[in-house]
């Protein structure tokens, strides 16, 4: 469905010449993304389709604070509301050369234009969220995955245009960015048809993922702490992993849930790929 973008979307938006500078190596690379992604989108197609479950909105930490229901899983969108904004700002900053930017953490304008989409979806995410935890059902989970899939694919055009090339990434930003956000419409449409059909939206979120992890392993870095990106990775599959055991967690003393743990921590990969952008340099003159 998307993926093919990496070596197809090159060739259509007019790359033929970049593809002839590319190092053999990396395009080798770059079409095997390609082969897999689309290996991974007709296993999608033809899987049957996994529907939402019946108790997804009933989350384990109910507690009403201040008159606000789902206290702590509302609240705790505040840490990726703050995440989201300390992004723009560093972005901000980096533009202007301020604060200690003399690192040049983007060579180009248009190499900011991926991460402040980022940005955007991670605080439209956070409002999202807290308004659906506030009234869970599938209308206000709409405005919760939305942003949350858009700020995901700006990611992996992020991902492409420092591994690759940042004319590509840009081109593809606005492709991919829909792309993202068609997985989640289609969803809510299915949904409506009673025919719930998460299957893609599965891709989105998750495939994506291992994709811009694959590009920060497979192709080389033009600056430096690249790492940091699959570190945020990790965290994010650790928020995951503590959305997974949300009624386990809050057994343990009912303090706290996985669902809220899951914000803290997201938050927090967020959080590193600011200190990435705070931290890196150029590495290659492209």
């Amino acid at each position: 469905m998307y993926m093919m973008l990496l070596a197809g979307c090159m060739i259509e938006t007019g790359y033929k010449q970049h593809l002839k500078r590319l190092n053999r190596r990396v395009l080798r690379q770059l079409y095997f993304l390609g082969a897999l992604s689309f290996l991974v989108i007709l296993i999608a197609a033809a899987l049957p389709p996994i529907a939402q479950p019946h108790d997804y909105h009933g989350f384990a930490d109910q507690r009403s604070l201040l008159g606000i229901p789902n206290f702590m899983n509302v609240a705790s969108n505040l840490a990726i509301l703050f995440s989201g904004i300390a992004g723009l700002v560093c972005l901000r900053h980096a533009t202007n050369g301020k604060h200690g930017f003399d690192r040049q953490p983007f060579k180009t304008s248009t190499e900011v234009w991926p991460y402040r989409i980022f940005f955007l979806g991670t605080i439209m995410t956070a409002m999202g969220s807290a308004s659906y935890h506030w009234h869970p059902d599938n209308v206000t989970l709409l405005w919760d995955r939305l942003p949350l899939a858009i700020g995901i694919m700006a990611m992996l055009a992020a991902a492409l245009s420092d591994r690759v090339d940042p004319k590509l990434g840009l081109h593809l930003l606005p492709v991919l960015v829909s792309i993202g956000a068609a997985s989640v419409l289609y969803w809510y449409w299915s949904e409506q048809q009673g025919i719930g059909n998460l299957n893609f939206y599965i891709v989105i979120q998750f495939y994506s993922l291992l994709l811009i992890a694959f590009l920060n392993l497979m192709l080389p870095a033009a600056y430096t702490h690249g790492d940091m990106v699959l570190k945020a990775i990790g965290l994010y599959a650790l928020a995951k992993m503590a959305e997974t055991f949300d009624q386990q967690i809050f057994a343990l003393g009912q303090i706290v849930s996985g669902h809220t743990l899951k914000h803290l921590i997201a938050a927090l990969a967020i959080w590193w790929i600011v200190r990435m952008l705070q931290k890196r340099s150029l590495t290659i003159d492209r």
